[in-house]
């Protein structure tokens, strides 16, 4: 499921732990804001901040830290709207800037997987991206979700069974 990453560069330890997801707290909610976006990509994903506002008001919504040890990698926003139906909706999925390209997203994909599992009734997590030059589709397809040829919100939707 999550592959191990590449070795990291100077300034990571050597015994960096698999990224796991955990509750944002009041202890460590402020991590989710050092957690930046790459030049480029704000047309593809709000930042934390407005995910963890928006959360505030969406019952549905779960947002997660990614955290690999105590280093918050990433943010995730799962909706559980649909769970009566079997599916998981990544809603919002980023991985900060400084961490990217070191393998945690693909450990961070694992870990939401391996999470929506747990979760009784679900067998399928779902997504969706715009249809921009530089769209995630192509890293979500690397790791085994495809397209379902839905749109949604103008969006291209992705699926990936948790039977497999």
């Amino acid at each position: 499921m999550a592959k191990t990453p590449a070795p990291l560069p100077d300034g990571y330890p050597d015994d960096l732990p698999a990224v796991e997801l955990r509750e944002w707290t009041r202890e460590n909610y402020a991590m989710a804001f050092g957690l930046k976006l790459g030049e480029g990509q704000t047309e593809f994903v709000a930042e934390n901040t407005a995910s963890l506002a928006q959360a505030h008001f969406h019952e549905e919504a779960r947002p997660l830290g990614l955290f690999a040890g105590d280093l918050a990698v990433g943010f995730v926003m799962l909706s559980v709207e649909d769970v009566h139906k079997g599916v998981v909706w990544i809603w919002r999925f980023m991985i900060g800037a400084q961490h990217q390209r070191k393998g945690f997203g693909q450990q961070a994909v694992g870990a939401i997987l391996k999470h929506a599992q747990g979760m009784e009734g679900v067998d399928t997590v779902k997504l969706c991206h715009v249809d921009k030059p530089g769209h995630p589709g192509p890293f979500y397809e690397s790791l085994g979700f495809s397209y379902t040829g839905e749109n949604e919100e103008g969006e291209l939707v992705m699926s990936q069974s948790l039977d497999s």
